[in-house]
């Protein structure tokens, strides 16, 4: 039993109620496959230089997370269109093996059982495939779904069609500060701001396996919680540092798993898919 159940189950004792009255959230969690990035610079991701000339491999992680009959995904990583070939910006090589659709098949899952689509943040590496999932209701940040509809940045807002685009009629709820995704705790997108606008990281807590914080890309890799890097690429340095601080905070008073999304040493953390944590 969480630490929450266990405090409300002390709350209802002492009304006099039975704590069998209430019962535990049945949740699970996968992880999905959403990409590879190769390296060839990792300077970037340090505006103190602290990773100049290193090369490094980042994997590209989305979550699936169920709640009764209700889905989550988490992240929808780089664009389908990339399955069977590869492309090149920047220091960045993006490819992709599997389609988040087709991972959802061997689940026996299709794109119109999502009932959520929270993205961590705008970038393209986490976008990728939301506009599969049309009829799934949109949690984005709010200072994200501004920016996006401020009209510097179309290519994204295309990717965010049936949310964002002009006249677009999907469902989106835009997130301020923290959003609890299925009004029962056991989910929740909390601000970590400065990487973008509106960031977000995600608490999840699974009955039997604990409480798990997804960073997003507030950490890209492990190196950036040891020597607090901030990539030169980020919106806001000093709501970085302040959301590094918080996350850390939360992390150990929860007493929580951290995933960095992108740290490829961080995939042994969940079961491989098709198997999930619960």
């Amino acid at each position: 039993m969480s630490p929450k159940s266990i405090l409300l189950a002390t709350l209802l004792a002492g009304l006099g109620m039975p704590a069998a009255a209430q019962t535990e959230p049945d949740i699970e969690m996968w992880r999905l496959d959403c990409g590879t990035i190769e390296l060839s610079d990792t300077a970037p991701f340090s505006d103190t230089h602290l990773y100049d000339g290193e090369a490094r491999i980042l994997a590209d992680s989305c979550y699936l997370i169920r709640n009764g009959d209700r889905y989550l995904l988490w992240d929808t990583g780089l664009p389908a269109a990339l399955k069977g070939t590869s492309t090149t910006q920047w220091v960045f090589t993006l490819s992709i093996d599997k389609t988040i659709a087709e991972q959802l098949a061997e689940i026996e899952l299709t794109p119109s059982d999502i009932t959520f689509v929270g993205i961590s943040h705008y970038h393209d590496d986490h976008i990728g495939q939301a506009a599969g999932f049309p009829d799934a209701e949109l949690l984005i940040g709010r200072g994200d779904a501004e920016a996006v509809a401020s009209g510097r940045m179309e290519a994204t807002r295309a990717q965010l069609a049936p949310w964002l685009a002009d006249g677009a009629s999907g469902k989106v709820t835009r997130i301020a500060a923290d959003h609890d995704v299925f009004g029962d705790g056991s989910v929740r997108m909390v601000a970590m701001h400065g990487h973008t606008p509106g960031h977000k990281s995600l608490v999840v807590e699974l009955p039997q396996s604990g409480t798990y914080m997804l960073t997003g890309d507030l950490y890209h890799f492990e190196e950036q919680i040891e020597n607090k890097g901030v990539p030169v690429f980020n919106t806001d340095r000093a709501d970085t540092l302040a959301s590094f601080h918080r996350f850390d905070q939360m992390a150990d008073n929860l007493d929580a798993t951290i995933v960095i999304q992108h740290d490829p040493r961080h995939l042994d953390r969940l079961p491989t898919f098709p198997k999930s944590a619960r």
